[in-house]
């Protein structure tokens, strides 16, 4: 399956209101992302294994969420993804990949 083939897909499970739309799945996308970092964090505090299988499953939310986010924009994941790769090319290559700022 690639991005927009999920994102089609995606969509067909959206249920929210209207009035809804980029902020309830910004909101899940946040509660999502926390959730994972939830189970990264008592892996290094209590030594808990990495449930792989869990995570995955963490990570298709984060990427539901994420999608549902793009879809509301009109934006395509091919097109973030794309665009994203391009970025962090140019600051390979400019040899700025470290530090700060969204415009290096």
């Amino acid at each position: 399956m690639n991005f927009k083939e999920y994102q089609e897909l995606a969509k067909t499970t959206a249920i929210y209101p209207e009035t809804a739309r980029v902020f309830y799945p910004c909101l899940g996308l946040a509660g999502e992302v926390g959730e994972v970092c939830e189970k990264v964090k008592k892996h290094v505090r209590d030594g808990r294994v990495l449930d792989k299988e869990d995570l995955k499953k963490e990570l298709g939310d984060v990427l539901w969420y994420l999608s549902a986010v793009a879809s509301d924009l009109g934006i395509d994941l091919d097109d973030i993804a794309s665009t994203n790769y391009e970025k962090l090319k140019s600051r390979q290559e400019r040899n700025v990949l470290q530090g700060s700022g969204d415009n290096r």
